[in-house]
């Protein structure tokens, strides 16, 4: 059980719908840590156990696991509407008693596709704050569906960036959205000094280019590796990490991944780390950072991480990204489906040691100045000590 808290003080029921340490999970590690630091009463509940929850437990959060519902596009059909209807009211059952017992003032949902929170805060009037890290284009009734859950259910929108404003205004009251821009403990990549690049077979004196992040559909394993193959036709001193792992049910990604590796004569030119914890080590070790997102990336946190480990960072010209790098000062901004001309861009900082240090000193700078933890925490704490 929670600690007691008066009657006047501020309880937060916090949902996610994920445990591993990707981005938005991430941030709302930081969020926790943010409210906690201030004095609100936190209460987590997660949708599954992994390595969020070590984290948490770091900070003293009480944590609860139980499934939430979380929408993905897998549940898309009637079947699998049915099902995330069931879980949610399950969870409905299971969260109000919690509210009970913990006297909750306020409901924290992350991400849109933790709907329970929604229609809880609703039935037991208290107020809701919806974190929004998507840019959600398609189908167009579900986007329109989610609009109308979002708008009739929130005291306040939190979005993180301009285009993700862009996404959800119109169909958001406009009083309602609140830009929050996300700001993360950058003293771990700034501090790293050790990376692996040892560890890592027929690297050597070689270039390292590098991506992070899960592996799906739109965040653009196989066009990174489509310019890989553009650029080891230009130059003989490169090599390519991948790291990350799939949501579990979609595994048959890693394998077609490996397999367009091995159809491409890439295997000896790119490495596949897998999932890793030890991300300052390997941000430490790259050269260059790239995240090849083929669709909108709404406020990638990764793209912050490697700015902050003093990287140039080369990302697909839509979503945040566009916020966060200043084009030929801390990286460059690419076309998401033109390999070779991403890989032209690349080129030149594969060719120039000088002009790699440069821009990722450029952008060292800028993520610590612009996007502060201490900024993100104090904007995050004001929503809910306004209401």
């Amino acid at each position: 059980m929670a600690e007691n808290h008066s009657p006047t003080e501020k309880n937060i029921l916090m949902l996610h719908g994920s445990s591993d340490l990707y981005g938005a999970s991430k941030i709302f590690l930081e969020s926790v840590r943010a409210l906690k630091h201030a004095g609100f009463g936190v209460l987590v509940v997660l949708s599954e156990d992994g390595p969020l929850v070590e984290e948490l437990k770091k900070l003293n959060a009480e944590v609860h696991i139980h499934k939430l519902g979380i929408l993905r596009r897998k549940y898309f059909n009637p079947s699998g509407l049915l099902n995330r209807f069931k879980t949610i009211l399950r969870a409905k059952a299971f969260l109000e008693k919690l509210m009970s017992e913990e006297r909750i003032t306020h409901i924290y949902s992350n991400t849109s596709a933790v709907l329970v929170g929604a229609f809880l805060a609703r039935k037991k009037g208290v107020k809701h704050i919806w974190h929004l890290h998507e840019i959600l284009l398609s189908p167009g009734w579900f986007v329109w569906m989610m609009g109308k859950i979002i708008n009739m259910n929130s005291d306040k929108v939190v979005l993180v960036s301009l285009a993700v404003w862009d996404n959800w205004k119109g169909k958001v009251e406009e009083s309602k959205l609140v830009l929050v821009h996300n700001g993360i403990d950058y003293k771990p990549y700034v501090e790293c000094k050790t990376g692996i690049k040892t560890e890592i077979p027929g690297s050597g004196e070689k270039v390292l280019i590098g991506m992070i992040g899960r592996i799906n559909h739109w965040k653009g394993q196989g066009y990174f590796l489509d310019i890989a193959q553009s650029l080891v036709q230009i130059h003989e001193n490169v090599h390519f990490v991948i790291v990350g792992d799939a949501y579990p049910g979609t595994e048959h990604l890693i394998t077609e991944m490996e397999e367009k590796i091995k159809n491409s004569g890439l295997q000896t030119h790119v490495s596949y780390l897998g999932f890793r914890r030890d991300i300052p080590e390997i941000l430490q070790a790259l050269d260059i950072f790239v995240l090849p997102s083929i669709l909108p990336d709404p406020f990638p946190t990764v793209i912050l991480e490697a700015m902050a480990s003093g990287k140039p960072v080369v990302a697909t010209a839509h979503g945040g990204a566009k916020e966060m790098i200043l084009e030929g000062e801390t990286g460059f901004l690419i076309s998401w489906d033109n390999a070779g001309s991403a890989a032209t861009s690349i080129s030149a900082l594969v060719k120039n040691e000088v002009l790699r240090k440069g821009m990722g000193e450029k952008g060292r700078s800028r993520v610590l100045e612009k996007f502060s933890p201490e900024a993100f925490q104090r904007n995050f704490i004001r929503l809910f000590e306004n209401g």
